[in-house]
């Protein structure tokens, strides 16, 4: 993907990102205004029941204009041209708000213009007991009116938020998931840096070790064909040393760059039905050139199991297993290479006397650069990518893998491969 198209995703997922937050503070703000637009009304349609029936049973009649007044979001006044007592005033307005379903504390107070002062005031919880609720109640006094109260829902804010506890918790998940968005998309870009970052590293690397490094092999081995070299046993070892160095390190490096294209494009395999026991020999004959102490038998009981796999790729497998099973090994390496048949899986087991592996550190072994930390640590040269290598072939060819301490010392690796033919 080149660079500008995903910035300009990038980009447009920000601005989505921005617009969806808008967009539901709007919404949310929206959604308040209605919920206490449906309080006014409940409390209008409860107060204006309270009134009429405190004008039931007397001789005045109801006014025909509303006696209901908003004088406030949460403070209502209704004119009552009568006198009655507080009790009944108090039973009225639980009973009607009840009805309408307004859940929420409030508080109401009498006044008598006539006397101008107010005949009573409490505040009714319902959710504690009357002798919990010690508050004072205070209402302004309103002109022109005779007899009337005043009701104020004074926990008005909270009761709307509660009564939009579900829309919350919906704002709160999308505003959770756009966070993970966020951090994801910040992740995938500081993971573009470091790949980037990576394959810089490589491509010069390339250019600046391979170059000099073909350069001294050829001179090497030009070098140790002339005559003085070979009549001189000094110079000839020296010259075999920087020849045989330079290969592992020619190995080293070619090793990286065939993980590092693994990254970027999968390897390619060119399968075909083989015989692996010969081709496991083959490794075997090439480990014991470079280990010649290293002593390396194969237990199976037919030479003839078929596989299809990559030829070239099945023989680094397992060269790698073996290079690493002698290197770990603080005595003459003794390593077996078992066949056994299970489940319709063909399972081969190498088995080695090294030093072993801590168990905390086993389930790491096949991880990219990873390098066990043990007594043999500073002796062997690496960079920690043989048993990655070995693993990223398994998961090509849907085998399984895996690592584990033998009883008494060393490690048994076992490739589990299915569909054996």
């Amino acid at each position: 993907m080149k660079i500008n198209k995903l910035n300009s995703i990038i980009l447009l997922g920000l601005v989505a990102i921005i617009s969806i937050l808008v967009a539901q503070l709007l919404w949310t703000k929206e959604a308040f205004t209605i919920e206490q637009k449906k309080l006014s009304q409940k409390a209008h349609i409860a107060l204006l029941e309270v009134a009429k029936k405190l004008y039931e049973g007397t001789n005045h009649e109801l006014p025909v204009q509303n006696p209901v007044q908003k004088i406030a979001n949460d403070y209502y006044i209704v004119n009552v041209d009568n006198e009655f007592e507080p009790d009944i005033l108090e039973f009225y307005l639980k009973t009607e708000f009840k009805k309408m379903n307004i859940t929420t504390d409030f508080e109401y107070a009498m006044y008598n213009c006539q006397s101008d002062e107010m005949i009573y005031g409490d505040y009714i919880s319902l959710y504690k007991k009357k002798a919990e609720c010690k508050k004072t109640v205070y209402f302004p006094k309103h002109k022109n009116l005779v007899y009337y109260f005043a009701v104020r829902f004074p926990n008005e804010t909270t009761y709307l938020f509660s009564s939009m506890r579900f829309w919350f918790i919906l704002s709160t998940a999308l505003i959770l998931i756009l966070l993970i968005y966020v951090y994801s998309i910040f992740k995938l870009l500081q993971h573009k840096k470091y790949s980037e970052l990576q394959r810089d590293f490589i491509n010069n690397m390339t250019h600046e070790f391979k170059t000099p490094l073909a350069s001294i092999l050829i001179a090497s081995k030009y070098l140790i064909e002339q005559k003085p070299i070979k009549e001189d046993k000094k110079l000839y070892t020296y010259t075999d040393i920087i020849i045989n160095q330079g290969n592992k390190l020619n190995g080293h490096i070619e090793k990286i760059l065939n993980i590092a294209k693994s990254d970027y494009a999968p390897l390619e395999l060119k399968k075909e039905s083989i015989l692996i026991v010969p081709i496991i020999e083959e490794a075997i004959e090439n480990i014991q050139l470079k280990y010649p102490e290293a002593s390396i038998k194969i237990e199976t009981s037919s030479k003839e199991y078929l596989l299809e796999t990559d030829v070239f790729h099945f023989g680094n497998l397992v060269y790698n297993l073996l290079d690493n099973a002698v290197k770990y090994c603080n005595e003459k390496p003794e390593i077996t290479i078992k066949f056994t048949e299970e489940n319709n899986c063909l399972k081969l087991e190498f088995i080695d006397n090294g030093i072993g592996i801590t168990p905390k550190q086993i389930s790491f072994i096949f991880d990219k650069f990873y390098r066990v930390q043990n007594e043999k640590s500073n002796e062997v040269n690496g960079f920690g990518l043989g048993l990655y290598y070995v693993k990223e072939i398994c998961s090509l060819q849907n085998w399984k893998i895996k690592a584990e301490n033998n009883k008494e010392k060393g490690v048994t690796i076992t490739l589990s491969i299915p569909n054996k033919k």
